[in-house]
């Protein structure tokens, strides 16, 4: 009896030491998990923290360049329009210049007008309402460029001029254009320099013929270039003057 007793007691003392490994093994468990659940917490926040902070710095970095970017176009349009605008001035100016230059040389030619004489003209004249040369107003163009290789200190007076039909300042225009027709083809074929020319439109003011018939308005539709030098020895050989029908 006293033998199982003992062996009761022995078998109670081991089951109750594995039951207090157990529950110091469970109780470890629980305390390790308590004290890991709040530093994973805050790691995975330490790491949503940092991820945020990565694309603020890139969303910073895209503006920023971005905006570099627009600056530097800005910045390359506004020097575009600088060199445009300067180049606008030195036309303008060039422009200007030529202006001067060119009523300079028409101040001292009136001065010396009296010096000049007439050797050759000849008169076209253009379709109603027209500015454009016919074939007939070229070959008698090319008779008096042909004058043009031997003079010698000439200008070529160019003078346009309309019928009565229209009012004054369209017929201004209108009789410059044809002017400006036949300056464009003598400079071009017969290689005349632009300072050699001096036109005007003189519209409908100063009529060659009648406006009261057909025939009258179309002499009036013309164009009139002189030939005028101020070469000594000079004489006046004319070429005749024939209008288109």
């Amino acid at each position: 009896m006293i033998r199982i007793a003992k062996t009761s007691q022995h078998t109670a003392i081991l089951l109750g030491a594995a039951s207090l490994l157990l529950t110091a093994g469970c109780s470890t468990k629980n305390y390790v998990r308590s004290q890991t659940t709040p530093i994973i917490q805050k790691t995975n926040e330490l790491d949503d923290a940092t991820a945020a902070n990565n694309r603020a710095i890139q969303s910073t970095n895209d503006r920023a360049q971005a905006g570099i970017q627009q600056a530097q176009q800005s910045a390359n349009t506004a020097t575009q329009n600088a060199t445009s605008a300067t180049q606008a001035a030195t036309q303008a100016q060039g422009s200007a210049q030529e202006a001067v230059n060119r009523a300079d040389s028409l101040a001292s030619v009136i001065a010396n007008l009296d010096n000049y004489k007439q050797i050759g003209d000849v008169s076209v004249t253009f379709a109603f309402d027209k500015s454009v040369l016919t074939k007939s107003d070229k070959e008698q163009l090319d008779g008096l460029g042909a004058q043009l290789t031997s003079a010698k200190s000439y200008i070529l007076e160019v003078t346009g001029g309309t019928d009565s039909v229209g009012n004054a300042e369209y017929n201004y225009q209108l009789s410059q254009r044809r002017a400006e027709a036949v300056v464009q083809y003598l400079a071009a074929k017969f290689n005349v320099p632009p300072h050699k020319f001096y036109l005007i439109g003189i519209g409908k003011d100063q009529e060659v013929a009648t406006n009261k018939t057909a025939a009258g308005r179309a002499q009036n539709r013309r164009v009139q270039v002189q030939i005028l030098s101020n070469a000594a020895g000079v004489t006046g050989t004319a070429v005749s003057q024939v209008s288109n029908p």
